[in-house]
């Protein structure tokens, strides 16, 4: 059987996926597993041990210019792709319009995704042929991924199974970027601004990781080179800006460091996957479901739990989260490794 699996976004959304990938696979050890994914992405796909092939889309930029020459020769030749592949059976992980759409380009003859309100987008569902539940026993994205499972004949796990992201640092060929002594990633940025704490109490949380011995390294993304800069302007000696990283360059770095510490985004789910002692910050999106997985995770957050629907993480924030407050974690967290 072919089977394609359409997970396109976001980073931490991926790396969320990839137990849905292992189990498919031990599920079905001998059938052919492609992944649909976001070209930005493919990295974080390509090599992956349960992955045959990776298909990749532009869905921003096609959006963006829908009636541009490139844009349909790209979904042109995408169509084609599916063609030749001919899958079987296709399995809609995300549950938005621009997946259910990549979904339906498949032509499979068994596409699948979510019910509400597992499902993100209602309107999804118009490009499915049968849905599936999610978990009840289980408030994690992990475990609801994993109820796609069932699509292909396998069993979901009584406890969601943490990803693990080690396999991107066998691949070779990346050069690390660390200062080469004891450091500490700082993550600046988020997917939304409200998920972020101010910069002055990063650069709080920058000064305590010094004092503990640690080189605080401010690793940024896309559109956050300025406020990684302001951290370190802030935090002073011993704290210092990273390089630019594309996303193994950035999976090499987390993994050599001693701490990685941000908010919720997708990083921080990278580092949990890399075995990496990770720290997150919870503002406006419930842990419970979003929360990183891990041997050595934890979380300080001032959002709700349980409050949101079950295909969202975002929930409304009840208290402040203080620099301090995440200070006293990273103390606690950095014990249990001695």
């Amino acid at each position: 059987m072919r089977i394609v699996l359409v997970r396109l976004s976001a980073l931490g959304d991926v790396v969320h996926t990839w137990p849905l990938a292992d189990a498919i696979r031990a599920a079905r050890p001998n059938d052919h597993l492609s992944w649909v994914v976001e070209e930005g992405l493919a990295p974080l796909v390509d090599g992956h041990p349960a992955v045959d092939s990776v298909i990749t889309v532009a869905s921003k930029r096609w959006r963006t210019a829908p009636f541009d020459g490139r844009t349909r020769a790209e979904i042109a030749a995408l169509k084609t792709r599916f063609s030749e592949l001919a899958p079987d059976l296709a399995i809609d992980a995300q549950g938005t319009a621009k997946s259910a759409v990549a979904t339906r380009w498949t032509r499979a003859p068994r596409r699948i995704g979510l019910r509400r309100p597992w499902r993100r987008e209602l309107a999804a569902a118009l490009a499915y042929t049968e849905t599936l539940d999610g978990a009840s026993g289980h408030r994690h994205v992990i475990a609801t991924n994993l109820e796609l499972v069932r699509a292909v004949g396998g069993l979901p796990p009584d406890v969601p199974t943490a990803p693990d992201g080690r396999w991107l640092l066998g691949s070779g060929g990346t050069e690390t970027t660390s200062p080469g002594r004891p450091f500490a990633a700082l993550l600046p940025g988020a997917g939304r601004p409200d998920k972020i704490l101010p910069a002055a109490a990063l650069a709080e949380v920058a000064r305590h990781l010094v004092a503990r011995g640690l080189e605080a390294v401010v690793v940024w993304g896309p559109s956050e080179e300025d406020r990684a800069n302001e951290i370190v302007e802030l935090a002073g000696d011993g704290a210092t800006v990273a390089p630019p990283t594309g996303l193994r360059e950035l999976a090499a770095l987390l993994a050599e460091s001693e701490l990685t510490v941000g908010s919720d985004t997708g990083p921080v789910h990278l580092a949990a996957s890399l075995g990496v002692p990770t720290l997150a910050v919870f503002l406006t999106t419930d842990f419970e479901r979003n929360g990183p997985m891990g041997d050595c995770t934890a979380v300080v957050s001032g959002a709700a739990t349980g409050s949101g629907p079950a295909g969202s993480a975002t929930t409304r924030r009840i208290r402040d989260v203080s620099a301090g407050e995440v200070c006293e974690a990273v103390d606690r967290l950095l014990a249990t490794r001695k």
